[in-house]
């Protein structure tokens, strides 16, 4: 079997989890709530906190910065 053949094997149908049209909403969504957990966790910054907030901040912000630029595109 030559790797070509089985790249046309493991074809399968891709369906993203969030679709276009809600991508904005998403990205939105989670910006706000990063922006919410980063001020919480500012107030009381311990150690416990970083597990608590801190982490979530962090990955909400990730996540919510590249749904906001697959929702409006990047143009050069």
């Amino acid at each position: 079997m030559s790797l070509n053949d089985l790249w046309e094997a493991s074809k399968a149908p891709y369906y993203p989890i969030v679709s276009k049209e809600n991508q904005f909403i998403v990205g939105f969504n989670l910006l706000l709530a990063a922006v919410f957990l980063t001020g919480l966790f500012g107030l009381n910054r311990s150690f416990l906190n970083i597990t608590f907030l801190g982490l979530p901040a962090s990955l909400a912000f990730g996540f919510g910065a590249v749904f906001m630029i697959c929702a409006v595109g990047v143009y050069v």
